[in-house]
């Protein structure tokens, strides 16, 4: 066996994972369809990831990884109501697009196990909120405001995959909603 091997065949299981979270959603990921999916035994898994849980962190991961690529290539000229407004459309346009790893990436249990650091890689996204949120209310408590609005998004994309805000509202678009939230918690007046 090569120095290699063990790292291909980690990232082999993880891309698996991902792969299968991608077009099954995550009730699929059991260690025996990700090792089948990977090529290897279905004992495999447990020698490079010991628990369940570290391989599913190590998927939701990669999850967190894209999330913060697409916060990272937003554009940073602009007002912070903007650039908040922008965060927040990347974080439903991901959940939209990724239902499977958007439901995988929230899963208090992975969250809590600390498995490969999946908390870290989590917290500075939330960081990049608070900070924007504290550039347009600097008379409130950034990081109180950024949960707030967090949670109406987090509330926005669960309820929108479910078809209950198009049922409610009659609508696809989810603009008027975004907008909504957006001067619940900067106000309506802040710059736009």
């Amino acid at each position: 066996m090569t120095a290699a091997e063990p790292a291909d065949l980690r990232t082999r299981l993880v891309d698996a994972g991902v792969d299968l979270v991608a077009h099954e959603g995550v009730q699929a990921l059991t260690l025996r369809e990700i090792a089948r999916r990977a090529g290897v035994s279905h004992g495999a898994p447990r020698r490079w990831f010991p628990t369940h849980l570290e391989l599913l962190s190590a998927i939701a991961r990669r999850g967190f990884g894209d999330l913060a690529a697409r916060v990272a290539a937003l554009d940073t000229d602009g007002s912070p109501r903007s650039r908040v407004e922008q965060l927040a459309r990347a974080y439903l346009d991901f959940a939209r697009e990724q239902p499977g790893m958007y439901e995988l990436m929230f899963r208090h249990d992975l969250l809590e196990s600390g498995h490969l650091g999946l908390r870290e890689t989590s917290l500075p996204l939330f960081g990049v909120l608070v900070d924007l949120v504290g550039r347009g209310r600097p008379d409130a408590d950034a990081r109180t405001v950024a949960a707030a609005l967090w949670a109406n998004l987090h509330g926005i994309a669960q309820l929108w995959r479910w078809g209950s805000l198009q049922l409610a509202t009659g609508s696809e678009d989810v603009t008027p909603l975004l907008r909504g939230a957006l001067d619940a918690h900067l106000g309506s007046g802040t710059t736009r």
